[in-house]
């Protein structure tokens, strides 16, 4: 009988080795995949391999002088483990803790239908991909684009933006929109700075003095694709940890990703 509980120890500890090989090769992979092109990489957590009903999905894009680091993944993916845990504790949604690497070319991009990307002022989008991308759209897909500033920024951003959609223009919101009223009244918003305002003390950039909340709308006035502009959510979402980054804009940021989330699922 001793030696029977004695083999069942054994094996019971052999099978937790395994799982915890296991789950740190699955780590190795995943970070090693897009790591050196993402600014703050973080370790996968210990439920990674668990899914959810909604998973933050980072669209990889081409910019300026081919894949550059700092452009899409800037942020990655300190960010978007951050804002998830938010989107765990402030919500129902069962979002699923690590997040997934888009390519705008790929055909798995059917499968995740709401994206995020990021210093869209340096995307630089061809006809092939500004057409999946409309194709992505027009199935339902919700895209957010954020942390661009400025009116050159702006410029780039749009000459690709108008690939994607040549017969339809780009929206203000007003503060009755869905979007803003989903779950979280965001009546009173205002500019989002990203960390730099810690040592700066100015919530813009460039010449993006002003907030900008925009959208493309569909022909039934659903928001496609939010845009953020002069604004920097995802490092409000990267540095909530950090005590000299101001509490007010961190909430606000998360507000603002919780309720794109929501109406994404709901519209």
């Amino acid at each position: 009988m001793e030696a029977m509980r004695n083999r069942r120890v054994l094996i019971g500890a052999a099978l937790l080795v395994v799982t915890v090989a296991g789950a740190s090769a699955y780590q190795r992979r995943r970070s090693s995949n897009y790591e050196w092109e993402m600014q703050n990489p973080a370790e996968d957590p210990l439920d990674a391999l668990e899914p959810g009903e909604f998973s933050f999905a980072r669209l990889r894009y081409r910019s300026a002088g081919g894949w550059r680091r700092g452009s899409w993944g800037t942020d990655a993916n300190k960010a978007e483990r951050v804002f998830v845990q938010g989107v765990r504790r402030l919500t129902r949604v069962n979002a699923r803790s690590v997040e997934e690497i888009i390519d705008v070319e790929d055909d798995n991009i059917y499968s995740w239908p709401w994206l995020y990307a990021v210093e869209v002022g340096h995307w630089r989008l061809d006809e092939p991909h500004a057409a999946r991308l409309r194709q992505y759209l027009d199935r339902g897909g919700f895209l957010m684009v954020d942390d661009f500033h400025g009116s050159y920024e702006w410029a780039v951003f749009d000459a690709s933006l108008r690939k994607i959609f040549p017969d339809r223009t780009v929206v203000d919101l007003d503060d009755r929109d869905p979007m803003f009223h989903v779950l979280y009244d965001l009546n009173d918003r205002f500019q989002v700075p990203g960390r730099q305002y810690i040592w700066s003390g100015s919530t813009s950039e460039r010449d993006g003095y002003e907030a900008k909340w925009r959208a493309v709308l569909d022909d039934k006035n659903r928001v496609q694709v939010l845009i953020c502009h002069n604004m920097d959510l995802g490092d409000a979402w990267e540095w909530a940890d950090d005590p000299q980054y101001p509490e007010k804009f961190a909430s606000l940021a998360y507000r603002i990703g919780i309720n794109a989330v929501v109406y994404s699922m709901t519209h």
